[in-house]
């Protein structure tokens, strides 16, 4: 099997390796001229397109097209914040990725707006559907079907880029990042580098709590932001909401947590959606506060939204989401953030990604803060 895009990082490595060119330095250059160039990816002709190359590249690249996936199909929210990109892969799969626009002075830093402007936020997909089975996300109805590879992974911030600058990436689409560990990685370190260039402290990746996975990230990409889908403080609870945590007992994956962060002198991120009567009483703020009151967390509650005839939860009140962020910070000295929801019109707003294309046109309205500010 030949290689399937130019951005897979390593392929292309020693497929340029064996015809004797150099890869750290032309490789950059490949990505750049097919970024550059996005506009003539129909009539793509490697010679006139991609000028300066050593003549061995080009008897490799001839038979690569310069992306392997195309953008199938983009629809904008209402308010004009949010846009989801429908790419078409390979072999006719679909994954969807999501362009979240932010404003950075929206955000706090000691005390005060954050110097800057507006700023865009890219969630990724790395699988197409999940293996996780959560019963409260869309994407998990649809069941696994493949793991993307690094390629099909950077590609997706290759044609968001047409959009939008994008300054943040998170792994929060469809998939389990950590499930897909190697090609998540690998494109991890393709977009920190050239011609990309984004900082891994504006990467963020989430997992249900791959345990095995999280011991090795750290050493493998330090610096990197990581997010855990926790949604419940207890295991019997997170069971019955996210079947896969049965592999990874909530006493275990909290030690993981304490080494990573022991290790990376990071905060963490912990994703807690709300669900009206499974998990949103001040109990569970409570069990919550004393299961997180040793780490440097960050808890952002995340309003459930609805994925239609499927769904068996109802989203929990203003209110109730109100009291309990009020008793994590005010007892537990936790800083908690509660999830703005972006693009729900489009059913891209956190837990609707499964591949569905609603008609909806441009809109305004204003930016709202990013993920990056919570990491402050």
């Amino acid at each position: 099997m030949g290689i399937r895009s130019v951005f897979d990082a390593g392929e292309m490595r020693r497929e340029l390796e064996k015809c004797g060119v150099d890869p750290h330095k032309f490789l950059p250059l490949v990505w750049k001229h097919v970024i550059l160039k996005s506009n003539h990816h129909s009539d793509w002709d490697w010679e006139n397109h991609a000028p300066s190359l050593p003549s061995p590249a080009y008897s490799l690249l001839r038979s690569i097209p310069p992306l392997s996936s195309s953008l199938h199909s983009v629809f904008h929210s209402n308010d004009n914040l949010t846009s989801k990109l429908l790419i078409k892969l390979h072999n006719g799969a679909f994954v969807e990725a999501v362009i979240m626009r932010y404003d950075t002075r929206l955000g706090k830093y000691a005390g005060k707006p954050r110097p800057g402007g507006l700023r865009a936020t890219l969630c990724i997909s790395s699988q197409v559907g999940c293996k996780m089975g959560c019963k409260f996300c869309a994407t998990g109805t649809m069941g696994f079907k493949s793991s993307l590879t690094s390629g099909e992974i950077v590609e997706q911030l290759v044609h968001a880029s047409r959009f939008s600058q994008i300054r943040n990436v998170v792994f929060m689409g469809m998939g389990e990042p950590l499930n897909n560990y190697s090609a998540v990685v690998e494109s991890i370190r393709v977009m920190t580098g050239l011609p990309f260039q984004l900082s891994l402290k504006r990467i963020t990746v989430s997992t249900v709590g791959i345990i095995h996975a999280i011991n090795k990230l750290h050493n493998d990409l330090p610096g990197l932001n990581l997010a855990v889908s926790l949604h419940a403080p207890a295991q019997d609870i997170r069971c019955q909401i996210m079947p896969a945590a049965r592999a990874f007992p909530l006493q275990k994956l909290m030690a993981s947590l304490q080494e990573y962060q022991r290790n990376s002198q990071q905060k963490i991120l912990i994703e807690y959606i709300m669900l009206d009567g499974v998990n949103d009483e001040e109990q569970h703020a409570h069990q919550l506060g004393k299961l997180l009151e040793t780490f440097q967390v960050v808890v952002n509650l995340i309003p459930f939204n609805s994925i239609g005839m499927l769904s068996q939860f109802k989203p929990t009140t203003e209110q109730k989401v109100s009291a309990f962020q009020k008793i994590l910070r005010g007892t537990y000295n936790i800083r908690t953030t509660i999830r703005k929801q972006m693009g729900q019109d489009i059913s891209g707003a956190c837990g609707q990604l499964v591949v569905n294309v609603p008609d909806k046109s441009l809109g305004n309205a204003e930016p709202l803060t990013d993920i990056e500010d919570l990491f402050i």
